[in-house]
């Protein structure tokens, strides 16, 4: 993937917040909504959402310095949508959907993600104490390109195998198994992993 800081974002649904780490920057992207059941949560409703959302990012951009425009958006939204579709064509998963082919992936995702990594990406800079920042200020388009980038080396690279969905049965978030041994179940142990225990724990004691 892309050198992108490593990440944990808040993710809240159905009323409760926790900390998800995806694994890489362009799943940490799919948490802003998507198209079917993931219209519910969209959170990009104006170009300062995408701002705002950046600065949550493992990214950690000052929104404050990321001018994002109105075409910027559609254009978030657009990429995010063909990511999704993207990304359940190759974990052969997907969120339950009102439309049968709310998640089905089509030439034009791939087009979509190709031309959002085609323009020119955040611009890193090193200081003189050794941390590496992004140059700032930067468009709402540069920010897509990193986004993009790090989709396209991760779908080529050694990870692409590795890109699962939650083993929880009502949960479709989706993560890249970045650990050794390639065995993560859970997009959290803190909601799902713990949830699985419980339950686990009970049916063991009725039993």
């Amino acid at each position: 993937m892309t050198d992108v800081a490593s990440g944990i974002i808040l993710v809240s649904l159905r009323g409760t917040s926790f900390l998800f780490d995806p694994g890489a920057l362009c799943l940490e992207f799919l948490t802003t909504g998507g198209p079917g059941i993931g219209a519910r949560y969209e959170v990009l409703h104006a170009p300062a959402d995408l701002a705002d959302w950046l600065a949550r990012s493992r990214l950690r951009l000052d929104p404050a310095q990321v001018d994002v425009q109105p075409a910027e958006l559609a254009d978030a939204r657009r990429l995010r949508d063909a990511l999704w579709r993207l990304v359940c064509a190759r974990t052969g998963t997907r969120p339950p959907a009102e439309t049968p082919t709310d998640f089905d992936a089509t030439p034009d995702d791939l087009d979509i993600l190709n031309e959002a990594a085609a323009a020119a990406p955040l611009a890193p800079r090193l200081d003189p104490d050794g941390t590496r920042r992004w140059v700032l200020p930067a468009s709402g388009r540069q920010a897509l390109a990193s986004i993009a980038r790090d989709a396209v080396e991760l779908f080529s690279g050694p990870y692409a195998d590795r890109i699962r969905e939650c083993g929880a049965h009502n949960c479709y978030l989706v993560f890249v198994d970045t650990s050794r041994p390639g065995r993560r179940r859970w997009c959290s142990m803190e909601r799902c992993g713990n949830r699985h225990k419980i339950r686990t724990l009970r049916a063991r004691q009725e039993g």
